[in-house]
């Protein structure tokens, strides 16, 4: 009986096949007689639905996402045509991107269809039917969302306007003249007194030996690329290389605060060893020879300011650094003496 009942069993496999010899309808065997099933996608599937009860509220969020970002890279390319903030600039900047991602973001999640679409392998013959429920289902989702044209347009505003303010500090660079040898002199000057950062000025005896002190130019109190270590190594005037006898006066060393690898603040000195430290990548000069590097990445020795005190008790520049303070460029002039710029003529 048993045997008669699989029999009867199997029969009726071979005649389901039989049914279905394609195996591209529902049903269909397999070759391990596990039967498969393929549904196709229909204008009712709930899977099409957008998971928002209100779309036209989800548009008017993304809408409004890329209209601010258009705004915040218009607002960016008015501040860096004015001549820049770096403050603004960056928070315009972030703003105009999260404009972007946000609406992109929202669009993907509140007005795209949600699935999951999963689809068994079938044949790849499809019935009318099938075709008709598909060019359905594509219908539907036109309608559920009535601006998809006009949402897109605003993302290929804000994008297209993005990327044309991206290319403003090319077109500028284009315009903006060379900095011919600028770069090869800083604000110091024949009898320059020199300051600290508020303006009071460095007397022979303010510091004691071993002290330092951050100073600049009379005049330009703050100015980067003149700031310089003023160091009392001694009591006694020093000679650091030759050339050099009268640029030491009451043994003060003048030295550009700018690493000459990667323009670094040289801030840290030690005086037991009477070497400069450079915190970023731990370049190290002895200041007894020029501020010549011992150790580390830096390429060349630190400039030093030839200094004076003409009896006033002021110490003052006797000109300019004779060679460019901070790392190295492409025309950085390699002569050892430079000459002075035309505009310090008159001074």
């Amino acid at each position: 009986m048993s045997t008669g009942g699989d029999d009867q069993s199997g029969s009726d496999d071979v005649s389901t096949g039989g049914e279905n010899p394609g195996g591209t309808g529902p049903g269909a065997g397999s070759g391990g007689g596990t039967a498969t099933s393929t549904t196709a996608t229909t204008v009712e599937d709930l899977r099409l639905e957008i998971p928002v009860e209100r779309p036209r509220r989800a548009e008017n969020f993304v809408a409004l996402c890329f209209t601010v970002s258009v705004l915040a890279t218009i607002g960016l390319a008015i501040t860096y045509s004015l001549g820049g903030q770096p403050q603004a600039e960056g928070a315009l900047l972030g703003l105009g991107l999260a404009g972007i991602g946000i609406g992109l973001a929202a669009w993907g999640k509140y007005l795209m269809p949600q699935g999951p679409f999963v689809e068994d392998r079938h044949e790849l013959p499809t019935t009318e039917k099938d075709k008709q429920a598909f060019g359905a289902a594509f219908s539907r989702g036109q309608v559920a969302v009535e601006r998809r044209g006009f949402l897109g347009k605003l993302l290929g505003a804000a994008i297209g306007v993005f990327s044309i303010v991206g290319i403003f500090p090319f077109i500028r660079s284009l315009y903006n003249p060379r900095p011919g040898n600028q770069l090869d002199y800083t604000q110091f000057r024949r009898g320059s007194r020199l300051v600290q950062i508020n303006g009071r000025p460095v007397m022979a005896d303010d510091v004691d030996v071993g002290g330092v002190l951050t100073v600049f130019p009379e005049g330009h109190e703050g100015d980067a690329v003149s700031q310089t270590l003023l160091i009392r190594a001694s009591s006694v005037p020093i000679t650091t290389l030759p050339g050099r006898e009268t640029w030491s006066p009451h043994g003060y060393l003048a030295y550009s605060k700018l690493c000459t690898h990667a323009g670094c603040p040289v801030s840290l000195y030690q005086q037991q060893v009477q070497q400069l430290l450079c915190p970023c990548h731990q370049s190290v000069f002895t200041i007894l020879n020029g501020a010549r590097p011992i150790f580390g990445p830096a390429p060349r020795l630190i400039p030093q300011l030839p200094i004076m005190d003409n009896g006033d008790g002021f110490l003052r520049a006797q000109s300019d650094y004779q060679e460019p303070v901070g790392p190295g460029y492409w025309e950085r002039n390699t002569s050892t003496t430079l000459n002075p710029p035309k505009k310090a003529a008159g001074q």
